[in-house]
């Protein structure tokens, strides 16, 4: 149940890493957008300012226009000048983005070949216990077994010395 959780949460994040990446991009852009606002709004109201009632208040707008704002050729080099530097930003970005991906390739094998070796390290491990351990059962069974022939060479030994004594006491008891 909370696998599609996991998943919609991942894929959330990666929306949001996307997005930050280009957030200069949308900060110029943004920038570049607000200007061309400003730049109309000033050329709406230059216009209107040119439609006036006779030469003399259309000389004096016109003149108004060119002291107050920025020539055409002006607005259209800092235009320029902006989405040259929209697209550098982006290219950069870009850039940045194919080295960001070959690194996290890079590193997704790199820790798939770690866990190779990590799984057979473990392997190895683990064999290496088992024969240590089997080594170690057979080193006592071998001990085993070697205590008890000696135990029963001790018991046949005893018995041996006490049926020697048994009749050595009933050969002595038969004189008496």
């Amino acid at each position: 149940m909370a696998h599609w959780r996991n998943e919609y949460s991942a894929a959330l994040a990666a929306r949001d890493r996307r997005e930050k990446a280009n957030v200069a991009l949308y900060n110029a852009y943004t920038q570049l957008a607000d200007r061309t606002a400003r730049i109309a709004s000033a050329g709406a109201q230059g216009a209107q300012n040119l439609t006036g009632a006779g030469d003399k208040h259309t000389a004096i707008a016109a003149a108004g226009k060119t002291s107050a704002g920025p020539a055409v050729p002006d607005v259209l080099a800092a235009i320029r000048a902006d989405l040259s530097e929209a697209q550098r930003a982006r290219s950069e970005l870009q850039a940045r983005l194919t080295e960001v991906s070959t690194e996290l390739e890079k590193l997704r094998k790199r820790s798939t070949q770690d866990g190779r070796r990590i799984h057979t390290l473990e392997s190895e491990d683990f064999q290496d216990e088992l024969a240590t351990l089997n080594l170690q059962l057979n080193m006592a069974e071998e001990r085993s077994d070697r205590l008890q022939r000696e135990n029963q060479e001790l018991i046949d030994r005893w018995m041996a010395r006490i049926g020697r004594e048994a009749e050595a006491m009933n050969d002595a008891s038969k004189f008496s």
